[in-house]
């Protein structure tokens, strides 16, 4: 998760006094954990789902409302700079949306320009998932002009010098020989065209999602910045936009907007229209465990730097800014309001129900199946269900197909659901490649499927899966593995030949077999990594493994 690192006596410069010994009481209160501090600054962990914390703007903008200094949504005024961004027609295809902002009268210096770069790119990460949703460009706005020009261009059509560097190069080049054009050419490697900002003198600013370019770049003495954000989701460019324009605005940046004018449309940005929600004073007391009435409610949430409006003894309605990302469910409200309130003041107390445990049906063959594989000279691992695409697809040279998505991540590498547990166990084998060989490991784990025909839309599933590394491991060895899982658990022994991206060509085959007394069938796969896929995951000796699915009858 990200990590912001910031001085007290920036807090001091925000408006904020307070001692270092309170401040590290009240931070995990609000949601953080603190990684460190000394007697200068401080280390400060904060959830992905609150963006708008990552910086010590945002921190003390949150700060204000918890101690009570300032309360309500913070207004922050947009003017219209006269300036446009025209979108070319050919960038649809490729990078389609993109936000702009002017922010005038920065104070720079060494300090502030390091927390812009870390602040920027953990929006990469948490909003941008690694620049593939999103991505974000800060340019010296004194040596650039507009009119500004989003296009798509041909990889040997212009030429620029790249951020950090002292010769000029074409996109086709940056994505082969530039570094930062090698670590994300993943994400333009599908188009012929490249998405290229220029200023009304064809001065290249950034060839997104890649790189900036070095004209642009900020010093110490830039006063006024121009903020391009970039993306595949014109939702997810617009907060990263406000966030960014909010977090300035802290600090008496002037805000001014530009008009994007698409192909077929016109639009201003920033937007800082704010949503509303109701909020049931109810379901607060009920979620919470609270007795509170909407006045008290009310305050809190002003304290959460929202605005409220009473409109009945039960009900309010509650304004949203415009940069608060996280806010998706009437349950998020509730939990700014106890949030704010304090959980340390949350009094806690014994349910007035009497229940009896009895394990679950779903988990009652799981103790089997793992003395077996114990008893077969494994170790168990346990995964996180949530992963991502580079690591559940392509790590394993497999298509991308329907999955269940997580639609606000907190971080990219928590995307979406497993549907298989391959890549958790080679995950662990790279996490512990510093340990001796060999290594048998195994997980018993759900996975989730797209299933229309089901109530929620979803199958779970469960799945035992395998893995050993040593400089011999083969297909003899996991063959014999899975022979003795099978005898040993009462299922038949039924192969043939299979062919799996993820396994060695011709040494990989298919189980699928039943239960001796036809209770239950199981299938899946068993084979020699593919060499391309132990690269992928860093690794450098043979990896064996299987996957079984367990269906129940």
């Amino acid at each position: 998760m990200p990590v912001i690192t910031f001085d007290y006596k920036d807090l001091e410069k925000l408006g904020i006094e307070i001692s270092k010994e309170k401040l590290i009481d009240i931070l995990p209160m609000m949601g953080s954990d603190i990684e460190d501090f000394d007697d200068e600054s401080i280390k400060v962990e904060f959830f992905p789902n609150r963006p708008d914390q990552l910086s010590v703007e945002g921190v003390a903008r949150s700060l204000k409302g918890f101690l009570g200094i300032e309360k309500g949504m913070p207004i922050y005024p947009v003017k219209d700079s006269g300036l446009e961004v025209f979108v070319d027609e050919k960038i649809t295809n490729i990078r389609p949306y993109i936000s702009f902002a002017l922010i005038k009268n920065i104070k720079m210096d060494e300090k502030k320009l390091k927390q812009i770069m870390e602040f920027q790119e953990d929006l990469h990460w948490v909003i941008g998932r690694d620049r593939k949703k999103v991505a974000i460009g800060i340019h010296n706005l004194d040596v650039i002009e507009g009119p500004f020009y989003y296009n798509a261009m041909e990889g040997n059509e212009i030429c620029f010098t790249p951020l950090e560097s002292i010769s000029e190069m074409t996109p086709l080049e940056v994505i082969q020989e530039h570094p930062k054009g090698v670590k994300y050419t993943h994400l333009m490697e599908k188009f012929e065209a490249y998405p290229v900002i220029k200023d009304k003198n064809n001065n290249v600013l950034s060839m997104p999602p890649i790189i900036n370019g070095e004209l642009t770049k900020l010093t110490e003495e830039t006063g006024n910045v121009l903020v391009d954000v970039t993306g595949t989701d014109q939702k997810a460019v617009d907060y990263a936009l406000n966030i960014i324009c909010a977090s300035f605005g802290e600090v008496g940046g002037e805000i001014e907007s530009l008009q994007i004018v698409y192909p077929d449309r016109t639009v201003i940005t920033p937007d800082f229209t704010p949503k509303t929600k109701n909020l049931s004073v109810g379901k607060t007391c009920q979620y919470s465990g609270l007795d509170l009435d909407a006045e008290q409610i009310k305050d809190l949430i002003a304290k959460a730097r929202m605005d409220a409006e009473i409109i009945s003894e039960d009900e309010l309605i509650v304004t949203i800014p415009a940069y608060r990302v996280d806010i998706l469910h009437e349950a998020d409200l509730i939990e700014n309001v106890a949030v704010e309130y304090c959980f340390n003041n949350i009094e806690s107390y014994l349910p007035d129900i009497a229940t009896i445990a009895n394990e679950n049906k779903w988990y009652t063959s799981d103790n089997l199946l793992r003395e077996v594989m114990v008893g077969l000279g494994f170790q168990e691992i346990m995964s996180l269900m949530l992963t991502s695409e580079e690591k559940h697809y392509h790590n394993l040279r497999l298509e991308e197909d329907e999955r269940v998505e997580v639609s606000q991540p907190i971080s990219q590498d928590r995307t979406m659901i497993r549907k298989s547990l391959l890549n958790g166990l080679i995950e662990f084998l790279e996490d512990n490649k510093h340990e001796e060989l060999p290594q048998r490991i195994f997980e018993i784990g759900d996975v989730i499927y797209i299933d229309e025909g089901a109530e929620t839309c979803t199958k779970v599933s469960k799945k035992i899966a395998g893995a050993i590394i040593h400089s011999h491991a083969n297909f003899t060895e996991i063959k014999s593995t899975v022979a003795s899982f099978l005898e040993n658990t009462g299922y038949k022994l039924n192969i043939e030949p299979f062919d799996h991206p993820s396994f060695i060509n011709g040494r990989c085959a298919k189980v699928n077999g039943g239960q001796i007394d036809g209770k239950n069938s199981i299938e899946g796969f068993f084979g020699e990594i593919h060499p391309e896929v132990i690269v992928n995951f860093n690794m450098e000796y043979p990896i064996v493994a299987f996957e079984l699915e367990l269906i129940g009858k």
